[in-house]
């Protein structure tokens, strides 16, 4: 007899420790969640924005992956704006969590954090909901059409997280979807990378857009560490149509290598033949091609030196420094206006019912 599958949240996270920050027991969320890993070792801090020996501990890169799996941080969101956008959504919601317990080598947020990142909870679940149904009933009908929705206005959830790992620790992303099934002129939206299939035992009633975040196999199972295979995420997405979520696809990030755009072929190719005419009907794409970090790079340089070697590649990339005086790398302006229309191109022949939000 087979033996039975592991439980997704055991083979994502094995919690020993749990930073918290100074009474943090006055929040139900926090009390819900330090109950469910009763074992874990708990270490007072002053902020859950700076541990010592986590957050920029540059020694900590060889536990990067045990560092995701084993540590989990308890703190309150203090600062509740919901930022304008435009892009991906209308608007970006206050978080709920930060940090992943997946290990995209990619990733932004470590850039932001340092190191490992793993997920940090906000236990202030309550003032986050009463932030956001106020902020939504302010808004009002959505006076015209963008290219975040025809008609609701879009809050993104999960900017610095992964919506579908955070719902394996706490309930906050339930309470959420809950809201936004509720709530009029207004939808949630989050990418992920993981297939929680809790997630379709939920009754969003249309109010939250699942964005599954696809790439090739081939370069996936070098940088998309911890995450659910892409085919696992492709047969998922009718069931999460019909489970009442509205589904889109993120194509990102786009890695350019000499065979790339011949996989991008194969993997849509996957996604017409392994969806149904329903799925592919409400279908969108946003297409978003890497930009790498000089600092991260670095880091991944200490624990993932391989997926270097794809994601690092100056003979095509041009640096760009950002806002915040750190040093990106993108791929050189000419070059990648062509190689986005060349994507574009080939997602209205392989899959041509799925419209291009956007592309950059």
């Amino acid at each position: 007899m087979s033996p039975a599958p592991v439980p997704l949240s055991e083979r994502l996270l094995d919690i020993r420790r749990i930073y918290h920050e100074r009474d943090i027991e006055r929040f139900a969320r926090a009390r819900e969640v330090l109950e469910r890993f009763p074992d874990a070792e708990r270490i007072e801090v002053l902020s859950h924005q700076a541990i010592p020996g986590l957050h920029g501990n540059p020694g900590a890169v060889e536990d990067w992956v045990r560092t995701k799996q084993e540590v989990l941080v308890l703190g309150e969101k203090k600062s509740l704006t919901a930022r304008r956008n435009g892009r991906s959504a209308d608007w970006i919601a206050p978080s709920t969590a930060n940090g992943c317990a997946m290990a995209c080598v990619y990733c932004y947020v470590p850039r932001r954090k340092g190191y490992a990142n793993p997920i940090t909870v906000f236990a202030n679940i309550e003032a986050v909901l009463g932030y956001l149904e106020r902020h939504a009933g302010r808004q009002g009908v959505k006076p015209e059409p963008n290219q975040c929705d025809p008609v609701d206005w879009v809050y993104d959830l999960g900017e610095n997280s992964d919506c579908s790992a955070d719902a394996l620790v706490s309930d906050n992303v339930r309470d959420l979807v809950d809201l936004f099934a509720r709530l009029p002129h207004a939808k949630a939206s989050f990418a992920t990378k993981l297939v929680n299939r809790d997630l379709l035992t939920w009754d969003p009633r249309g109010g939250t857009r699942v964005r599954f975040s696809l790439m090739p196999e081939g370069p996936s199972r070098t940088v998309d560490v911890r995450t659910s295979k892409v085919a696992e995420r492709i047969a998922a997405m009718d069931d999460f149509v019909e489970a009442g979520y509205e589904v889109h696809v993120n194509l990102s990030p786009v890695i350019v290598h000499e065979d790339w755009l011949a996989e991008w072929g194969e993997l849509l190719e996957q996604v017409a033949d392994g969806t149904s005419a329903r799925t592919r009907a409400q279908l969108a794409a946003e297409i978003i091609f890497l930009t790498h970090n000089e600092g991260l790079h670095e880091v991944n340089l200490g624990w993932h030196p391989r997926a270097e070697d794809l994601l690092w590649r100056p003979d095509l990339q041009e640096t760009k420094q950002s806002h915040s005086g750190q040093v990106n790398v993108r791929y050189r302006s000419g070059w990648k206006g062509r190689w986005v229309r060349q994507l574009t191109d080939l997602v209205a022949e392989k899959l041509p019912e799925c419209r291009v939000r956007y592309a950059f």
